[in-house]
């Protein structure tokens, strides 16, 4: 399949590629993003191996980065500073830190480790499931067999005693 027959079809689908991106994706400028990305990945492929069905091809294509992205998404609003206030997101050592930065880093993650391991084996599992794998509360809840309030509820109390933690530390 030659580059000319690809442009020919990605130029015929363009507008339905679109479309099913930003259904997807609920945001015109990341599904433009996105249909950039999907022309390089089907261009790169096609240097690389046949592809006898290039229609289908080029929407699954489209589609697994829509969903990688939506993936990230979710991963990131779950593992950033959304429950973290500002001031704990401050206190955490960047590379360019001071020794002395870097000193307190090291404290914080220390006594948060040392506190993260009293927690029962279920808020353990809750916590990892939640902030290291992205699940969503459902799929926790549904894993560990509680109700989505108990997850609810549990992650609040892990929280905050991740900012406790680290409250009494900027304190001392």
């Amino acid at each position: 399949m030659s580059q000319s027959r690809f442009n020919h079809v990605f130029l015929t689908q363009r507008t339905s590629l679109l479309r099913t991106l930003e259904r997807m994706v609920n945001n015109h400028s990341t599904a433009e993003d996105l249909l950039q990305e999907t022309y390089l990945r089907v261009t790169r492929a096609l240097s690389e191996r046949a592809i006898d069905h290039l229609e289908p091809f080029v929407f699954q294509t489209a589609r697994n980065l829509a969903l990688d992205h939506l993936r990230a998404r979710r991963i990131h609003s779950r593992t950033m500073v959304d429950d973290v206030p500002p001031e704990v997101v401050h206190s955490v050592a960047a590379p360019t830190s001071s020794a002395e930065d870097a000193a307190h880093a090291e404290q914080l993650l220390e006594r948060l480790n040392v506190s993260l391991s009293e927690l029962s084996a279920r808020q353990q599992r809750i916590f990892i499931h939640s902030r290291l794998h992205g699940h969503s509360y459902q799929e926790i809840a549904d894993e560990l067999n509680v109700s989505l309030s108990t997850v609810q509820k549990e992650l609040k109390l892990i929280m905050s005693i991740c900012i406790g933690v680290a409250d009494r530390l900027n304190t001392d």
